[in-house]
């Protein structure tokens, strides 16, 4: 009872920084391992998208426990206090290029210094902006199948803030481009598989951009109700997975969609209305805009579980349709009376916080219909996917240390449709988990916080796959549900659709990573990345193997 007492005050607790947390700073990694060690609860990694006055408060549940926590997890509290105390800011903990003393321009060396890092930050009453200059370079040396090399650089900036203690707001522009092997380059950084300028490639240089932005409300009417509404463009995810996840993975283009989120007690409501593009296309009259609609419900359970229950519609070829905008309302059902034109999908899932340092999680995915042929699961129709997973930290008393367990499987033609424009997909990506149809994978991973600054890791991924059987000039042989692109075709397709049937591919991928923050917010990122695929069936492999250095500058 003294836990939910105490996460229920700190669920209500009034912060004045309401804009989001970008997903891949790495305060998200210390706050998962601060919950599964007990220490905090409530992080809402399936739809993870902290705002920074969120993560502040589970900052401050840190800090009453610190006797708990070891020396590096000391260490990182304090490192991210810097950040995320906002109230606190001053000369001695945080650098300014325009307006601090010391700065760049009177003592250089300061860009080495602890001390958190802006263009600019600006504080006034309730209202504050901060201004971050965003820099990247990714570096690749390919050994294998042939040696070359490939470069991306970008710059840009990030303006976020917040007014009035409620209303907050981000614009983020980044600007790159890229040398060496452009093959080679999307694989240093899948985005370029869906970046319009790297795939247009029509100017001198090889380049790219990307441009988030959106206004977010937050108001407490009442102590124990949280109500957020979103519009915008933000990297999201949603669901559970450690490598990858069965709903929203975040491996495709960013959305621009409404949010809306309502938090009273144990239960958190969400609802979102996005929209992206459809497949890509030289002949922009082939050109597209694409629809998803999802209402999700959790009930969480604090030191027992967190379950939720979820469905999304992806439709197009029309405008927005008013009945995929109400929050109260089943959808399939509603797809049904709109004389079932779209693309149902539902799903459910579960995370335990039974014990100390140990997770357990799992999602049932369901694309379509299931019910009406329970007796035949193996039939084209039945699109299901499921995946179960487990992190234990600290095990046997090894401080610091995270381990990761995770099978994934999806049936044939999961995430397909019969209307190829409504499949689950954007830009020829896959909106959910990266493996796809007709596929399944082990997923095992080793992490450890050596210090609060360096993290080295290794991962090992082995993925069995069956794909569609086609000729040399690309003209299907036999389709068994194996690409997502190529739906199940009446009177054409057997209607038995044996899981792992096809040509089959066996792939593993073997990843070994060093992080390294030698000075705050320059980090460096480097890996060995080794990809081996045995083409079962048609006796032939593949091997992949390169070397990748990443620099990051974010201040």
């Amino acid at each position: 009872m003294k836990k939910i007492i105490l996460f229920l005050f700190f669920v209500i607790y009034v912060s004045a920084q309401v804009e989001n947390v970008p997903l891949d700073h790495g305060v998200y990694t210390f706050l998962k391992e601060m919950e599964v060690k007990k220490i905090i609860y409530g992080i809402n990694e399936d739809i993870p998208n902290l705002k920074y006055g969120e993560v502040k408060n589970f900052l401050k549940q840190i800090e009453s426990r610190q006797i708990e926590l070891s020396n590096t997890e000391r260490k990182l509290f304090e490192k991210y206090r810097i950040e995320f105390y906002t109230d606190e800011i001053n000369d001695d903990n945080t650098w300014n290029l325009f307006g601090s003393s010391p700065n760049i321009f009177t003592s250089p060396f300061s860009l080495f210094d602890d001390r958190q890092k802006y263009l600019y930050n600006y504080k006034d009453g309730d209202n504050n902006a901060f201004v971050e200059m965003l820099g990247t370079f990714n570096y690749g040396h390919r050994v294998k199948p042939s040696t070359n090399n490939a470069e991306l650089y970008d710059i840009g900036f990030r303006f976020r803030g917040t007014l009035f203690s409620k209303l907050g707001y981000n614009l983020t522009v980044i600007k790159g481009g890229v040398s060496g092997n452009k093959d080679f380059s999307a694989i240093l950084d899948p985005r370029m598989n869906y970046n319009f300028k790297f795939i247009e490639d029509i100017e001198n240089i090889i380049n790219y951009d990307f441009v988030e932005g959106y206004l977010q409300y937050n108001t407490k009417p009442t102590e124990n109700i949280d109500i957020t509404v979103q519009l915008g463009r933000e990297k999201i995810t949603l669901g559970y997975g450690y490598n990858s996840k069965l709903s929203f993975s975040g491996d495709h283009p960013t959305m621009d969609f409404f949010k809306f989120n309502i938090k009273y007690g144990v239960v958190n409501f969400t609802s979102i209305h996005a929209s992206t593009v459809g497949d890509f296309s030289f002949d922009r009259s082939q050109l597209y805009t694409k629809y998803i609609a999802m209402n999700r419900l959790k009930l969480s359970f604090p030191d027992f579980m967190d379950f939720g229950v979820g469905e999304m519609i992806v439709y197009s070829d029309r405008g927005i349709d008013l009945a995929y905008i109400n929050p109260l309302l089943f959808y399939k059902f509603a797809e049904m009376s709109l004389q079932d034109r779209d693309n149902g999908l539902f799903f459910i899932d579960a995370k335990t916080n039974f014990w100390r340092n140990l997770e357990f999680h799992g999602t049932f995915f369901l694309d379509e219909n299931l019910l009406g042929h329970l007796q035949h699961l193996s039939r084209f129709s039945n699109k299901t996917a499921y995946q179960l997973g487990a992190m234990w930290y600290q095990p046997l008393g090894l401080c610091d240390l995270s381990l990761f367990v995770e099978y994934t499987k999806i049936r044939p033609y999961t995430y397909s449709h019969t209307n190829n424009k409504n499949t689950f997909t954007a830009f020829d990506q896959i909106l959910g988990h990266r493996i796809g149809p007709n596929a399944d994978e082990i997923f095992i991973k080793a992490a450890y916080n050596l210090n609060e600054w360096i993290r080295p890791s290794i991962s090992y991924s082995y993925i069995r796959a069956g794909n569609n059987i086609v000729s040399e000039n690309g003209t299907l042989i036999r389709n068994v549900g194996g690409d997502v692109f190529q739906p199940y075709r009446d009177d054409v397709d057997p209607m038995d659709a044996p899981f792992l049937d096809g040509n089959r591919v066996n792939t593993t991928e073997i990843i070994a990573n060093l992080k390294i923050e030698p000075f705050r917010d320059i980090i460096f990122d480097l890996s060995y990345n080794y990809i081996f695929s045995d083409h079962v069936t048609e006796k032939f492999s593949n091997n992949l193997s390169y070397a990748q250095l990443i620099m990051k500058l974010q201040f």
